[in-house]
């Protein structure tokens, strides 16, 4: 493994040193500061085992640059797991790009910060392809795409397939109904309660799509302005904070990461989770005491993975839309399996699913 990087408080071309022994095992890992924008932008590289990496470019604040390589390295290592479980011949990597807490990007700057995601990205050449993640758009892949060829998900005028969202949702909707049918004995959304924590472009297409099949929807989002949706859908109103005490069928966590933490877990009084969410627990043993309590979790890598396979798939040849469709909706069937898996061996959902992946992953090795 090796790392390139520029110390945070100043630019440099980078230089080559070897990680700590206790780092997690990421093939490269490039730290750089922007030359145009100022930012610092992390490119960790987790895995090229099954291919090129494939992974988003999020934007976002941290307190310290420290902070957002913890994120790129978590992010990338769940990219491989991800990947791998849905059947791709694609590594796992993610990028992210600094704000520093308290500033605010223009959109001058937020434009100069995408051309250096795009340098960086080039400078690997070629072990890692970017995509739109959090605070990022097509849009702005097509800024990245000035500097690069490795970048996906482009808007469809300009010859790309498009943000993933719709595909993201599908993915996890599917995981949903096998969720229901491991726990329930059916795949049936209508009369159940789900509590939809995260309104944006995935959890606002759940909602209108359990709401359309006669689910009773109890909502929330950071962002006062979803109540919009809320009451368009008809779906009860909670805060953020309360969110996953209501007592329900399914809590379905979309927003960012973390927020199964051992003191949420035990205030859930839902019988699963299922949500488009990464890298939702907050520690390894959550998946344990989520087993101990009887819920049944879908991990969120294997979930939520309907965005990659679209970007994947979608230019490749001889790939249709009902060729999507189906490896999108066989994300259910995955879902499925870890269940079955899981209690089977009488092991949690995240040991089931990562054996998964890592027999994949063993079998390209």
């Amino acid at each position: 493994m090796s790392i390139t990087h520029a110390p945070a408080p100043s630019p440099s071309n980078g230089v080559h040193a070897a990680l700590p022994a206790d780092a997690p095992d990421h093939e490269r890992v490039l730290i750089t500061r922007g030359p145009r924008s100022g930012l610092t932008i992390i490119v960790a590289v987790h895995s090229t085992a099954l291919g090129q990496a494939l992974g988003g470019a999020r934007v976002w604040h941290y307190e310290h640059w420290t902070d957002a390589l913890a994120d790129a390295l978590r992010l990338s290592q769940a990219m491989t797991l991800k990947n791998a479980a849905a059947g791709l011949a694609r590594g796992g990597g993610k990028s992210v790009v600094c704000i520093p807490a308290g500033e605010t990007l223009d959109e001058a700057r937020r434009h100069d910060a995408m051309l250096d995601l795009g340098d960086a990205v080039e400078s690997l050449g070629g072990a890692y392809m970017t995509a739109e993640d959090v605070g990022t758009s097509a849009e702005l892949m097509a800024v990245v795409h000035e500097r690069t060829e490795h970048v996906c998900g482009l808007p469809a005028e300009q010859g790309g397939v498009g943000e993933p969202a719709d595909a993201t949702a599908a993915g996890v909707h599917a995981g949903i109904l096998a969720t229901l049918d491991h726990v329930f004995g059916t795949r049936d959304v209508a009369g159940r309660h789900f509590v939809i924590a995260g309104l944006g472009q995935v959890g606002g297409r759940l909602a209108r799509a359990l709401a359309a099949g006669g689910a009773r929807l109890t909502v929330t989002d950071v962002h006062e302005g979803k109540r919009a949706l809320a009451d368009e859908l008809g779906a009860d109103w909670v805060s953020p904070a309360d969110a996953h005490r209501v007592e329900a069928d399914m809590f379905v966590p979309c927003g960012l990461g973390g927020v199964l933490t051992p003191e949420v877990v035990q205030e859930l009084r839902v019988r699963a989770v299922v949500g488009a969410a990464n890298n939702q627990l907050a520690e390894r043993d959550v998946a344990r005491m989520l087993r101990g309590r009887g819920i049944a979790w879908a991990p969120d890598f294997v979930v939520n993975a309907g965005g990659v396979v679209y970007l994947d798939l979608a230019s490749a040849p001889g790939i249709g839309q009902a060729e999507l469709d189906r490896r999108i909706a066989g994300i259910g069937d995955v879902v499925g399996a870890v269940h079955r898996d899981a209690d089977a061996a009488g092991i949690t959902t995240l040991e089931a699913a990562e054996r998964l992946a890592a027999a994949r992953l063993d079998a390209a090795r």
